[in-house]
Parts: C-alpha cells; sequence; structure tokens
C-alpha cells in the first residue's frame, strides 16, 4: 500500500506542477495558486509515506 500512496503522491506533484505552469502562462492567479496547493499535498502525501518506512524497520 506505501507505494501506492507515493505514486499518487507525486502523480499530485506532477499535476500540480503542470497546473502552476499553465496557470503562470495564462496568468490565471487562481489556478496557479490551485496548482501549488496540489503539489503540496503531493509533497505532505510522500512525506508522510516515507516517514512511515523509516520506523518500519
Amino acid at each position: 500500500m506505501s507505494g501506492h500512496q507515493k505514486a499518487k503522491g507525486k502523480k499530485e506533484q506532477m499535476k500540480g506542477k503542470a497546473k502552476e505552469v499553465g496557470g503562470r502562462a495564462t496568468r490565471d492567479l487562481p489556478l496557479e495558486a490551485e496548482g501549488r496547493l496540489e503539489q503540496s499535498k503531493g509533497d505532505a502525501r510522500q512525506a508522510k509515506e516515507k516517514t512511515k518506512d523509516i520506523f518500519k524497520h
């Protein structure tokens, strides 16, 4: 399950980055902010899973 959550976090990061870049290109500030938010959710998910892996052993 951990691998699935890590992949989901990476997917959220990439999707967020694409939204952020798209928002910057079109000067759409809400889209840019939404992209940053999605990236941070992906970062948090990955950090949580990495912490779980550390304390598993």
